[in-house]
């Protein structure tokens, strides 16, 4: 490691400890597919022994790229928006992109073309589109963009590319997990439905209910917020015939648990509750929630992944749809026995 004031190492200095050209260097710091993992591996060890770092300027100049992803974020507040975010900016960070952002909030009167207008000005090379309702992307069709653009959504998209924690799978494995506990009458409790990912949720649990055959009631469609969980289960004013609620985010999933409380009822032993997101006061709730969790790291990941290959014009990745899991915890148990 080079000591304090000591002359910064260079891109020849590597090449000369790793045994090979500066041009192959280069090549390794740009990702270029055609190197062989041995002299990979050889470069990247003599980088971090010299501590070295590129000059993005230079590495601009010469590539004709910034090296910088746009990420447009709306609902910027919720869980989901501001995880991915977090992840993509870390992910970004580790392959040697910078991320400009710009929030768009209710209430706010920057619109999503004002929002890509100030990313292009920045001259992004890609843009990573975090919109997670219907009418927004939307609103992003008609925009002309000129770089790549993804969009975090459930589905695949004719316009653009897409990248997606498994909103199906996670709704299935929740259904799937109160089935196992003997629950056969199950309520759900959605998010606002001009959102992609409640959507989803929405309809992914309707055909999986129906595939176990389970009771069909309808849904009640909240706003993602305690406070609407916490007044719908004050409003229960009796034991309800159904056993079990799937509830579309945690945070509406902590607010009924507070209110069934309130009400007078136990959880689980009177309602079994399901979340979605692991949030992180998930765990430490009473009872502990059971929930989906996100992984929104490995979304980060593969984000960047599909963004750095439109960019340098390789074969996208294959691997855009991230598996969820399901966290088993004390908020779910076997269905109140009747009479």
């Amino acid at each position: 490691m080079a000591s304090p004031g000591a002359e910064k190492p260079n891109i020849r200095q590597v090449a000369q400890l790793a045994g090979v050209s500066y041009m192959t260097v280069s090549r390794v710091l740009n990702d270029h597919p055609h190197i062989r993992e041995s002299t990979r591996r050889r470069v990247e060890e003599a980088i971090a022994e010299l501590d070295y770092r590129p000059n993005m300027t230079a590495r601009a100049l010469a590539t004709q790229r910034s090296r910088r992803i746009g990420v447009l974020v709306e609902s910027a507040v919720a869980y989901g928006p501001t995880s991915t975010l977090r992840a993509v900016e870390s992910a970004a960070r580790a392959s040697g992109y910078m991320v400009s952002s710009v929030l768009l909030q209710a209430g706010e009167e920057i619109t999503p073309q004002e929002g890509v207008d100030h990313l292009i000005a920045q001259g992004v090379d890609a843009l990573c589109v975090v919109a997670p309702r219907s009418s927004s992307i939307a609103a992003l069709r008609r925009i002309t963009i000129g770089v790549p653009v993804l969009v975090v959504k459930p589905d695949k998209d004719p316009t653009f590319l897409t990248v997606t924690v498994d909103q199906r799978a996670g709704t299935e494995l929740a259904v799937d997990h109160l089935v196992s506990l003997g629950h056969r009458d199950i309520l759900h409790l959605a998010g606002p439905l001009d959102w992609l990912d409640a959507r989803t949720r929405e309809r992914a649990f309707h055909a999986r209910a129906k595939s176990w055959g389970l009771r069909e009631r309808p849904i009640v469609v909240g706003d993602w917020s305690a406070d609407f969980a916490y007044d719908f289960a004050r409003g229960i004013r009796e034991l309800p015939e159904y056993t079990a609620i799937f509830v579309a985010n945690d945070d509406m999933a902590i607010g009924l648990v507070h209110g069934l409380h309130d009400r007078g009822f136990s959880v689980p032993d009177d309602l079994s509750v399901v979340g979605f997101d692991d949030v992180p006061l998930a765990r430490h709730v009473i009872p502990p929630l059971t929930t989906v969790r996100q992984n929104f790291d490995a979304l980060g990941v593969a984000v960047v992944d599909v963004l750095r290959a439109a960019i340098e014009e390789r074969e996208l990745p294959t691997v855009t749809r991230i598996p969820a899991e399901i966290v088993a915890r004390s908020s779910s148990a076997a269905p109140r026995k009747s009479g």
